[in-house]
């Protein structure tokens, strides 16, 4: 058996550049509090970044760094400005706006448009919605939902599971014993995020978060025993819908790995979608508990994610008894 090397798909993000206004309703309606009024005419623009704009100075006729590609709120500030133009003149500038290509148009707080200005939205191909959420907290609540949409995905071949609050990314060659070691790291108390394959999503470049796809969740598949269902062989507790990355560890047959390292002074990384997650080796071998060794790196990089790490501070103290012995500092 050659040394473990990631599937080809591993290597080639997806990342979402723009999704239709209808998508986005329909996702994200029910909970963003969102209803249609007027027709659905726009349903099939383009929303082409992960946030959402208020337009303020552009209804006032500055389109200077105007967000247009971005859904468009209307909020109280909006209403009340517009409400004290002319008819005349606040027409024209809710057509000038509704021209620049938006996806569509969002009024806070249970709020709608006058009949006229609806009326024109609707003839320029613009879906007007309405929300009951107050404008910040449907800012708010929107940006996640689209930056989630909107993040950077990848699938990876190995298994997730959450062990003791650390997620854990196990990978390995085909029949490196990544099954049987997540089986007894259920039998531990973790919980399975995903199995053969997992999903990888990089929210705001600051975190990854890992999942199973839909058709798979919950269930594994263990060599002699076929399809099993971990919910109900081993009770909710133990899975998982998603789990923040935290650590890689790599299952590799002890006559493949180059070189094991015993003092762990040098912290690798497996770098995925950008980001660098630490990463550790794990030699198989008949006898060795593998799924104990995973729990103990888990447990260690929770230690150093507190700044804490036990080869550095051994290394010191030898440094220091040294020092001391020969006389130095």
């Amino acid at each position: 058996m050659g040394s473990f090397e990631p599937k080809p798909s591993a290597g080639r993000p997806k990342v979402l550049e723009s999704f239709s206004v209808r998508e986005f309703f329909e996702r994200h309606g029910k909970e963003l509090r969102m209803r249609l009024v007027g027709k659905d005419s726009g349903f099939d623009r383009l929303i082409r970044e992960p946030t959402i704009n208020r337009p303020g100075l552009a209804l006032a006729g500055y389109y200077n760094y105007f967000a247009f590609m971005r859904v468009q709120v209307i909020g109280k500030a909006e209403r009340s400005y517009l409400k004290s133009l002319p008819e005349e003149e606040r027409l024209r500038r809710f057509e000038e706006f509704c021209l620049r290509d938006i996806p569509c148009i969002v009024v806070s707080r249970g709020e709608t448009l006058p009949d006229e200005m609806l009326e024109a939205a609707n003839r320029l191909g613009i879906s007007v919605f309405r929300t009951t959420m107050v404008t910040m907290n449907f800012i708010n609540a929107a940006t996640i939902q689209l930056e989630w949409d909107f993040a950077p995905t990848l699938s990876v071949h190995g298994c997730m599971v959450d062990v003791l609050g650390v997620g854990v990314l196990i990978r390995g060659n085909s029949g490196s014993g990544k099954s049987e070691c997540v089986l007894s790291l259920l039998r531990r108390g973790a919980s399975l995020v995903a199995d053969d394959k997992v999903d990888l999503r990089n929210i705001e470049n600051r975190e990854i978060i890992g999942m199973s796809p839909e058709m798979g969740r919950y269930h594994m598949e263990v060599r002699g025993l076929g399809i099993i269902n971990v919910a109900a062989l081993f009770g909710v507790g133990s899975i998982r819908l998603e789990k923040r990355l935290d650590l890689v560890c790599i299952l590799k047959v002890m006559s493949d790995a180059d070189e094991i390292d015993r003092h762990g002074l040098d912290q690798k990384y497996s770098h995925l979608l950008g980001l660098r997650i630490p990463e550790v080796e794990i030699p198989v071998a008949p006898g060795r508990d593998v799924s104990q060794l995973v729990e103990v790196a888990a447990l260690d990089q929770k230690l150093r994610s507190y700044g804490y790490n036990a080869a550095v501070e051994l290394d010191k103290k030898l440094i220091k008894v040294m020092r001391e012995r020969s006389g130095i500092g």
